[in-house]
């Protein structure tokens, strides 16, 4: 089996008496090696067993919710097993991320062995169904972790996250036999995955794409450049949306495909330097007479645009999560450093015109993530998410660009410089406004959804 010996040693790390456990300490999770308790892989299996015996929740045209952590109702108050998984996920980043992400920031340096200990102890793949060997976690499961990983760093986050832009398509699409050998293989290694969809002609514009793949016997020869392609030099397989059909609307236009990223003919381009997020690895990938099988194809032909965009109403939810943790960072660090820093007398804290930009950071803070646990939810119990997809990706993404840059002004001087936190915060904020949907792309989404429920009355 592929990787075997590589599962077998982290089902034993994960078992009874591993070195990497899960155990409550003054009501927090934390990481010890010499405390006997819920090892973390099975604390995330119990909270998938806990969500099977419920039944799936339906929409109203009967559609089967994404994942069997769907509740019967909305509920304001996470789970006992949702709790755990936050205080999980928050502990490895207090532990893992948060003490290296300046080290990353500063080097450029993919997080391998940052990423490959949250595949070990299941925060990685979450998505991943159980038959297939993941946990198979809602999208309101997933949020909270993208929201704590992101906390420590939305870079490192941004590049575990990224598997399950790419999973997503498959998970909806694909055959049983696809999903078996890709989806399996990357519960049986700590792989990275890459979506392909964005291309240097055709960002917002998705119908624009022009790499195309034709029919060749029962195989298909793929030609085209993408760009931005997070993981993109890592990706052990890419999902990738090409045109098969140059004379049909964008509808029908398009086929999805699963290309192995060492199939010949793939060129991948330079690490692009960014603004922020540095540690994420965005590449150029370019197609050059790719052959993939047929037995690749994910779903119909024709039906990759619905496929492409039916994994943002998964994945702009967790985007959204992440700008949640950024957000939550800036407005705790402004808070903690305006109690600490004094000027005429007083923290300035108590100065209203900074007591009123805290109240502000907080507010934004509580109403996206209203907004990012209902548009979970929603796709979590098989309703339409597609607008308070939107509505969250769009808010969260500028409450945390507003917050780093008012956390910049709270610091004051000391915001400026990189020996403080917030800096890099304001660098890594900007992106959220951008991928997945920029907010002006979420913006025409809501407004022509809220336009026509109003013509329908």
């Amino acid at each position: 089996m592929r990787g075997g010996g590589q599962k077998a040693e982290r089902e034993e790390r994960l078992g009874r008496g591993s070195h990497v456990v899960c155990a409550a300490v003054r009501g927090r999770v934390a990481f010890d090696s010499n405390l006997d308790s819920t090892p973390p892989m099975l604390l995330l299996r119990q909270l998938r067993l806990a969500r099977v015996a419920a039944p799936i929740a339906r929409g109203p045209a009967g559609a089967k919710a994404f994942s069997a952590s769907a509740t019967p109702r909305i509920n304001l108050a996470l789970t006992p097993e949702q709790l755990e998984l936050q205080q999980l996920a928050r502990s490895f980043t207090e532990k893992e991320i948060t003490p290296k992400a300046a080290y990353h920031d500063r080097t450029g340096e993919y997080p391998v062995e940052i990423l490959k200990k949250a595949w070990e102890v299941g925060l990685l793949n979450t998505h991943v169904p159980a038959e297939y060997g993941g946990l198979g976690l809602g999208v309101l499961d997933c949020a909270l972790i993208s929201e704590e990983m992101a906390y420590g760093c939305s870079g490192i986050q941004t590049a575990a996250e990224a598997n399950g832009l790419a999973e997503a398509p498959v998970i909806l699409g694909a055959s049983d036999a696809l999903k078996k050998k890709y989806l399996g293989r990357m519960t049986e290694e700590p792989l990275m995955c890459a979506y392909c969809v964005t291309e240097p002609i055709a960002g917002s514009d998705v119908a624009g794409i022009a790499t195309k793949a034709v029919k060749k016997g029962n195989s298909w020869v793929i030609n085209g450049s993408k760009m931005w392609i997070t993981n993109g030099g890592k990706a052990n397989w890419y999902f990738v949306l090409a045109k098969t059909d140059a004379s049909a609307n964008a509808g029908k236009a398009f086929t999805g495909f699963i290309v192995d990223a060492d199939s010949p003919g793939i060129s991948v381009g330079k690490k692009e330097i960014n603004m922020g997020q540095k540690c994420s690895d965005t590449r150029g990938i370019t197609f050059e007479d790719v052959e993939v099988s047929d037995e690749n194809r994910i779903g119909d032909v024709g039906k990759g645009f619905q496929l492409a965009m039916g994994a943002f109403d998964i994945t702009r939810p967790l985007v959204a999560a992440a700008a949640v943790g950024l957000a939550r960072r800036a407005y705790e660090e402004a808070l903690k450093y305006s109690i600490e820093r004094k000027t005429m007398g007083k923290p300035i804290s108590e100065h209203q015109a900074i007591a009123f930009m805290l109240a502000d950071m907080a507010i934004g803070v509580e109403a996206s993530r209203g907004l990012v646990h209902k548009s979970a939810w929603m796709r979590d119990n098989g309703q339409r998410n597609t607008l308070y997809a939107s509505m969250a990706k769009a808010m969260a993404s500028e409450v945390a660009n507003k917050n780093a840059a008012d956390a910049v002004q709270i610091f004051g001087g000391n915001g400026f410089n990189s020996e403080y936190p917030v800096e890099k915060l304001m660098r890594d904020a900007k992106i959220f406004m951008i991928y997945e949907g920029t907010s002006q792309i979420q913006r025409l989404i809501i407004s022509r959804t809220v336009i026509d429920q109003a013509k329908r009355g």
